[in-house]
């Protein structure tokens, strides 16, 4: 299993959620979050945002869908211009589910 955390620009959420949950990607933590990137924020006018607004989505995936989820992501916040955001994969050793105790997806 891996942990897949996709941080893209918050304009784009529903789109990216829709396009995951029409995948079969429907099990998903969704947080609005703050950061910046390589360009170090953005500089409007004569006003320096450091930090900008972005949305965080979470989703534990089995290996052999990693990819399809990247894909999916990809083609839909994909603008081709700074700030379209980054996909992160960790892998994941184990899950439990609080309510049953039962192990896996």
């Amino acid at each position: 299993m891996e942990l897949v955390r996709a941080v893209i620009r918050p304009n784009f959420t529903e789109k990216v959620v829709s396009a995951l949950e029409e995948a079969g990607f429907i099990s998903m933590t969704k947080m609005n979050v703050y950061g910046r990137g390589k360009q170090q924020g953005i500089k409007v006018g004569e006003v320096h945002y450091d930090e900008l607004a972005k949305t965080m989505l979470m989703l534990v995936v089995n290996n052999r869908d990693t990819q399809r989820l990247i894909d999916t992501i990809m083609e839909v916040a994909k603008t081709g211009s700074f700030g379209d955001g980054k996909i992160f994969i960790s892998p994941v050793d184990a899950v439990y589910t609080i309510r049953t105790g039962e192990s896996g997806l």
